[in-house]
């Protein structure tokens, strides 16, 4: 069965608010006054009620029926009580939700209200992701973020208290001032919290984030000097990968962890390769043609990936995808091995055989066969996977199975 297959639809929806700018963020979010939330949520309750309409420019009709909604940022908590309910209600009006929609918000530590919570509650949130980063709270402060330790214990018990359980934990490993020791500090603070999922992330540095421009650039107002270095971040992700998997939680895909049952839903809709629906500032879609559209040498159906603009106020002023790319059977292949090696279970080649043909996936196993005489995949001819070195050096690896450099809008 195809990527595309079946009829269900993921929502990503965008808030890009924050009370405070962490040091390391490289995505299209910061603070904006509160005035800007009402106009914001406006914006997307008309994108919510025209997505088909949009859509159908290019030639696309979303399924109605949703199964997964993640609201992310940013910080969507910061959203008042009442605007929460009101973009929950346009998007159950225009989507059909699952009774068992696994609905997530991401949340920051230390601004989540009881009003806040009730809200989400009524909602039907039922997962929410905390960036936390670090329980070693001179590390959070140092990187922007305005909670400590004892916060974040208590708003986990807070949530599980309202009927949250389904709770992941962010930790990124590298932050200015980490030890090893420090590290382990933090992975002894998450077991013990006991949430059943979490987040590692390896710090990544580029010009698009604060500190990775004054790394960069050299600089000292960012604790740049502090960062650990590349050898000490990879120790720390590894250790993770040992800690938390002694602790019940086992690793399924490149910084993900989860006891079982209890793997994102959502996330997993964009490493299978399924369909999803973005709204908001600098959101991300990705679409299959309708089988009607497709001829009999399009197989797979052709897959839409559009992005709309990082701007805000190009936002506000309207709906507007930035960035869009068909992507035809040769990148969907691609994206099937890149994708699909973030996994821990990694690539099935008779799935993708059946699913794009022998003349495509015979030339990318041969491609297989030399990464893993360079230790960097487990490969029997059958299925393909990821070592640990692998994860270490996970984007050479993906670049091996590119014919060229997509564009961005055509990535996950």
């Amino acid at each position: 069965m195809d990527a595309g297959a079946g009829n269900s639809l993921g929502i990503y929806v965008s808030i890009p608010f924050c009370r405070s700018k962490c040091t390391y963020c490289n995505f299209a979010s910061g603070v904006y006054p509160a005035s800007e939330h009402a106009r914001y949520v406006e914006r997307l309750l008309k994108d919510l009620s025209g997505a088909p309409g949009w859509v159908n420019v290019t030639g696309v009709e979303p399924p109605r029926n949703v199964d997964s909604v993640y609201l992310g940022g940013g910080t969507p908590n910061l959203l008042a009580p009442e605007l929460l309910t009101r973009l929950f209600a346009a998007m159950r009006r225009e989507f059909d939700l699952d009774p068992d929609c696994e609905i997530t918000m991401e949340c920051a530590p230390g601004q989540l209200p009881a009003a806040t919570i009730e809200a989400m509650v009524a909602a039907g949130v039922n997962r929410v992701s905390l960036g936390v980063q670090s329980f070693i709270d001179r590390e959070a402060q140092v990187s922007g973020r305005l909670h400590n330790r004892a916060i974040v214990e208590d708003d986990i018990a807070r949530l599980r208290s309202a009927g949250i359980a389904n709770i992941n934990v962010d930790l990124i490993a590298g932050l200015a001032g980490q030890t090893r020791a420090s590290w382990d500090d933090s992975l002894d603070a998450l077991v013990a919290a006991g949430t059943p999922h979490a987040s590692v992330y390896m710090l990544e540095v580029d010009e698009d984030s604060r500190l990775g421009r004054e790394m960069l650039a050299g600089g000292a107002r960012y604790h740049a000097g502090l960062v650990p270095d590349d050898e000490a971040i990879a120790a720390m992700y590894e250790r993770a990968i040992e800690r938390l998997g002694d602790a019940g939680l086992m690793q399924y895909e490149i910084s993900n962890f989860a006891r079982f049952g209890f793997e994102s839903r959502h996330n997993l809709r964009y490493w299978h390769r399924r369909e999803y629906l973005g709204v908001g500032l600098d959101a991300s879609s990705a679409l299959y043609a309708a089988d009607t559209q497709a001829g009999a040498e399009d197989v797979p159906r052709p897959l839409l990936r559009a992005k709309t603009t990082d701007d805000l106020k190009e936002y506000l002023a309207g709906p507007r995808i930035v960035e869009s790319a068909w992507l035809g059977r040769v990148q969907q292949h691609e994206e099937a091995w890149f994708l699909g090696l973030r996994l821990n279970a990694g690539v099935d080649v008779a799935a993708l055989e059946r699913e794009f043909g022998a003349d495509l996936v015979r030339p990318a196993c041969e491609v297989a066969e030399r990464l893993a005489r360079d230790g960097l995949l487990e490969f029997d001819g059958h299925r393909g996977r990821l070592t640990q070195r692998g994860r270490l050096l996970s984007n050479d690896v993906f670049a091996e199975f590119l014919a060229e450099p997509l564009p961005s809008s055509a990535t996950a």
